[in-house]
């Protein structure tokens, strides 16, 4: 799942992002409204985190902007304001959901993952193949019926392979899908992801490696 945070208090936004990490989401960060633009208009976002109150573009309407040029994209609205008619207002502009400052930041992941899984594209809650069967919101995965112990890359990894099954995903698609903005496309983070995650999963082999193509659940 890939995440933009759009917040101008930068402490706030690299905490929110950093612990977005932790959870297994590819995030990128914008601490101002044209920021955000600029990076929508060249990145695939599943939910973006809309401050209100932002300087360059008001987040009233880099709202309305989302909504009406990607409908794909989820917008879960933080504001200072928790009156009725402000949270209105925010569904009124084409916010998905509306969440207060102070937020507790369990509540704002689980919003989050709720906001991904009523994208348009109607992902599954479940995600089987070859023996595999993942459930993205209780963070389980297994094969076979045993449990398996992956890390929190690994286990996105997995995610984003299933989802793309029986299609091929790049190096490229994968630091995009499970990394963030900052990965260096250089990197070997992805070949060395891969081979945990093989030796977890155990034998026989799923994940093919085609050259110059990419990887695919088999």
């Amino acid at each position: 799942m890939r995440v933009l945070v759009v917040e101008d208090a930068r402490t706030l936004a690299d905490v929110v992002a950093e612990g977005l990490r932790d959870q297994g989401m590819a995030v990128d960060l914008a601490y101002d409204g044209l920021e955000a633009a600029a990076k929508l208009d060249v990145n695939a976002y599943d939910v973006v985190v809309l401050d209100r109150d932002l300087p360059g573009i008001h987040g009233d309407t880099l709202c309305q902007l989302i909504t009406e040029r990607h409908d794909r994209v989820m917008v879960l609205m933080l504001t200072a304001a928790d009156s009725p008619g402000d949270r209105v207002t925010g569904l009124t502009l084409g916010a998905d959901d509306y969440l207060a400052k102070p937020f507790h930041f369990p509540e704002l992941v689980l919003r989050i993952r709720a906001l991904a899984r009523r994208q348009p594209a109607a992902r599954a809650r479940t995600l089987r193949a070859a023996g595999i069967v993942l459930d993205p919101l209780r963070r389980t995965a297994t094969r076979d019926g045993q449990r398996l112990d992956l890390s929190v890359k690994e286990f996105a990894l997995l995610e984003a392979l299933l989802r793309a099954t029986p299609a091929f995903l790049s190096t490229e698609d994968l630091l995009e899908q499970v990394w963030d903005e900052h990965a260096d496309p250089l990197t070997n983070t992805v070949t060395v992801t891969i081979g945990r995650l093989r030796r977890k999963l155990g034998d026989p082999p799923i994940i093919t490696t085609t050259p110059g193509v990419g990887y695919r659940i088999a």
